[in-house]
């Protein structure tokens, strides 16, 4: 009696890889098993990579807010600080909008910081 391979499966199952292999180099996006090597390395980077975006927009953030208060004679510090004692709840991710595309309402925050 023949040997039951389930051909179907498996052949979907590398195709799937390879799929997402797409644009690798050489053998990389050919080989099945070089390219399942490097797909699972590209999933464990955009895993980890989702949460090293959130600390790289917030240092970002940080640094607009920082020229932007600098400009006007205040320290990042010394807003930030400021802005908890005056209870203003405004999130890092909005001051750095005012602070690069709306100068003049920017002004006014530290106007009524001051």
């Amino acid at each position: 009696m023949p040997r039951s391979v389930n051909a179907v499966a498996a052949r979907r199952r590398r195709k799937k890889v390879l799929n997402m292999a797409k644009g690798y180099w050489g053998s990389r996006s050919k080989v099945f098993t070089i390219a399942k090597n490097t797909v699972e390395k590209g999933l464990q980077y955009a895993y980890r990579d989702r949460k090293v975006k959130k600390r790289e927009f917030r240092g970002l953030w940080i640094q607009r807010i920082n020229a932007g208060a600098r400009e006007h004679g205040v320290s990042y510090s010394q807003l930030i600080g400021k802005l908890t004692a005056k209870n203003i709840g405004l999130n890092r991710k909005v001051l750095a909008d005012l602070a690069m595309n709306h100068k003049d309402a920017f002004k006014a925050i530290i106007d009524a910081v001051k």
